[in-house]
């Protein structure tokens, strides 16, 4: 039988340490909220291969879906031959998407990709070149996704220089003593000092940060983000890669807000697990580049198209949207209850089942990232995976699949509050 032990040394022999691996076992097998390792021991999956699986592990329809299109064909690179599917998956996130104007959606394999190319069609529909993230903001690990993000260790550490022409300002964080006003402060001073409007593509925003955190941007702060880009010609992006399909209790986070992006990244859940990014956005800032100047040898891939399908197809039949709202809530109760027991607790924050605690020294907002590691310790010993995140690392995210069996659900709230009151 194989064992974790000698799994991980073959594994640190054979790859590098800048791959870094949470888990000291090795999966054997997983169905929905659960997995098991090579030696037969169970856990709860809060980490959802980081907010892919919120259709679960190896969702009946997804694998159906995909079985069936290995049956007809596996690739042709969908620029040298089309397929059906790729168009259809196009239309039904042209309808999903928020915001009454036409749209187009192209495909890609990572949230990386389609974050690199929805700079790429900024760029190309306006003719400018400066971008504006938030600190704390994470979009990737390729160059420029690199520079967009807001954290440095362990992203940026010893890969610059970056690209130019990107700038960054705070996000709002009550926590720290960050106002939607003093967010909108530096933009205006960034106008002032670094860049002129007229030279900004765009600005891309987390709806609610990921790796940063899970703050949630404020309504106030995007209404006053689509005035400014009104204003002066420059294009929202809304990055939902981490956020999409129903993480928040909507179907985007961005149907929590009253206006629109112009165009909108899309990757993980998208697929159940496969491969699969988007971008969809504005018919005519989609249009802006030249043929042949989007796409990618795997770009759109059959078998991932096909799961995304099946993916769309379970989360209105399930009604996961709502399945979503509704855990997130019993979460967040269970949370808010525990906070009074454990002074560590500083904020529960998030938008449905996008939810994280944020933990700091008691009686202050000095972060605590040891004790967070300990909580994340904790839980994995008694069988509940869970996933770090914040530019402290002092937040434990929960990013359990939105199919996950009330019974399993009931069992890992247990186990949070083993792990935070132990």
């Amino acid at each position: 039988m194989k064992d974790n032990a000698n799994l991980l040394r073959r594994k640190d022999a054979a790859t590098p340490r800048g791959v870094g691996v949470m888990a000291p076992f090795f999966v054997a097998r997983a169905e929905n909220s659960e997995l098991w390792d090579v030696e037969g021991r169970r856990y709860i999956d809060f980490a959802g291969g980081i907010a892919v699986l919120n259709t679960g592990h190896r969702h009946p329809r997804v694998v159906e879906a995909v079985r069936a299109q290995l049956d007809a064909f596996t690739h042709t690179a969908y620029q040298i031959v089309p397929y059906e599917s790729y168009v259809a998956l196009a239309e039904r996130l042209n309808q999903l998407v928020p915001g009454s104007h036409p749209k187009k959606t192209t495909f890609f394999s990572t949230g990386a990709e389609a974050v690199e190319n929805a700079v790429k069609i900024a760029r190309a529909a306006t003719g400018r070149s400066g971008v504006i993230a938030f600190t704390g903001a994470f979009h990737g690990r390729t160059m420029m996704g690199m520079a967009l993000t807001g954290k440095v260790v362990p992203y940026k550490t010893g890969f610059g220089p970056f690209p130019g022409e990107v700038f960054h300002v705070p996000f709002p964080m009550s926590l720290h003593g960050v106002s939607v006003e003093d967010s909108l402060k530096a933009l205006q001073y960034l106008f002032k000092a670094d860049i002129e409007p007229k030279r900004v593509a765009a600005i891309i925003i987390e709806p609610v940060q990921g790796e940063g955190g899970f703050y949630v941007a404020p309504p106030e702060l995007m209404r006053a983000l689509r005035k400014v880009c009104d204003e002066h010609g420059i294009l929202l992006i809304a990055d939902e890669i981490q956020t999409g399909f129903g993480r928040t209790g909507r179907w985007f986070a961005m149907n929590h807000h009253d206006v629109a992006p112009d165009l909108m990244t899309l990757a993980k859940s998208l697929a159940g697990g496969f491969p699969l990014s988007a971008v969809t956005g504005r018919a005519d800032v989609m249009d802006a580049p030249a043929p042949g100047a989007l796409g990618g040898t795997y770009a759109g891939s059959p078998m991932a198209i096909a799961a995304a399908h099946a993916v769309l197809d379970v989360m209105q039949e399930e009604k996961l949207v709502e399945r979503g709202e509704r855990l997130g809530a019993q979460l967040r109760e269970r949370l808010l209850a525990l906070k009074t027991r454990q002074p560590r607790m500083a904020e529960v924050r998030g938008l449905g089942a996008m939810l994280a605690v944020e933990f700091c020294q008691p009686g202050g907002n000095t972060p605590d990232p040891d004790f967070t590691q300990q909580v994340r310790a904790r839980a994995l010993e008694r069988g509940l995976m869970l996933l770090t995140c914040g530019v402290h690392a002092n937040v434990i995210r929960f990013l359990f699949p939105l199919t996950i069996p009330d019974a399993v659900f009931a069992e890992a709230l247990t186990l949070i509050e083993g792990a935070l009151t132990a």
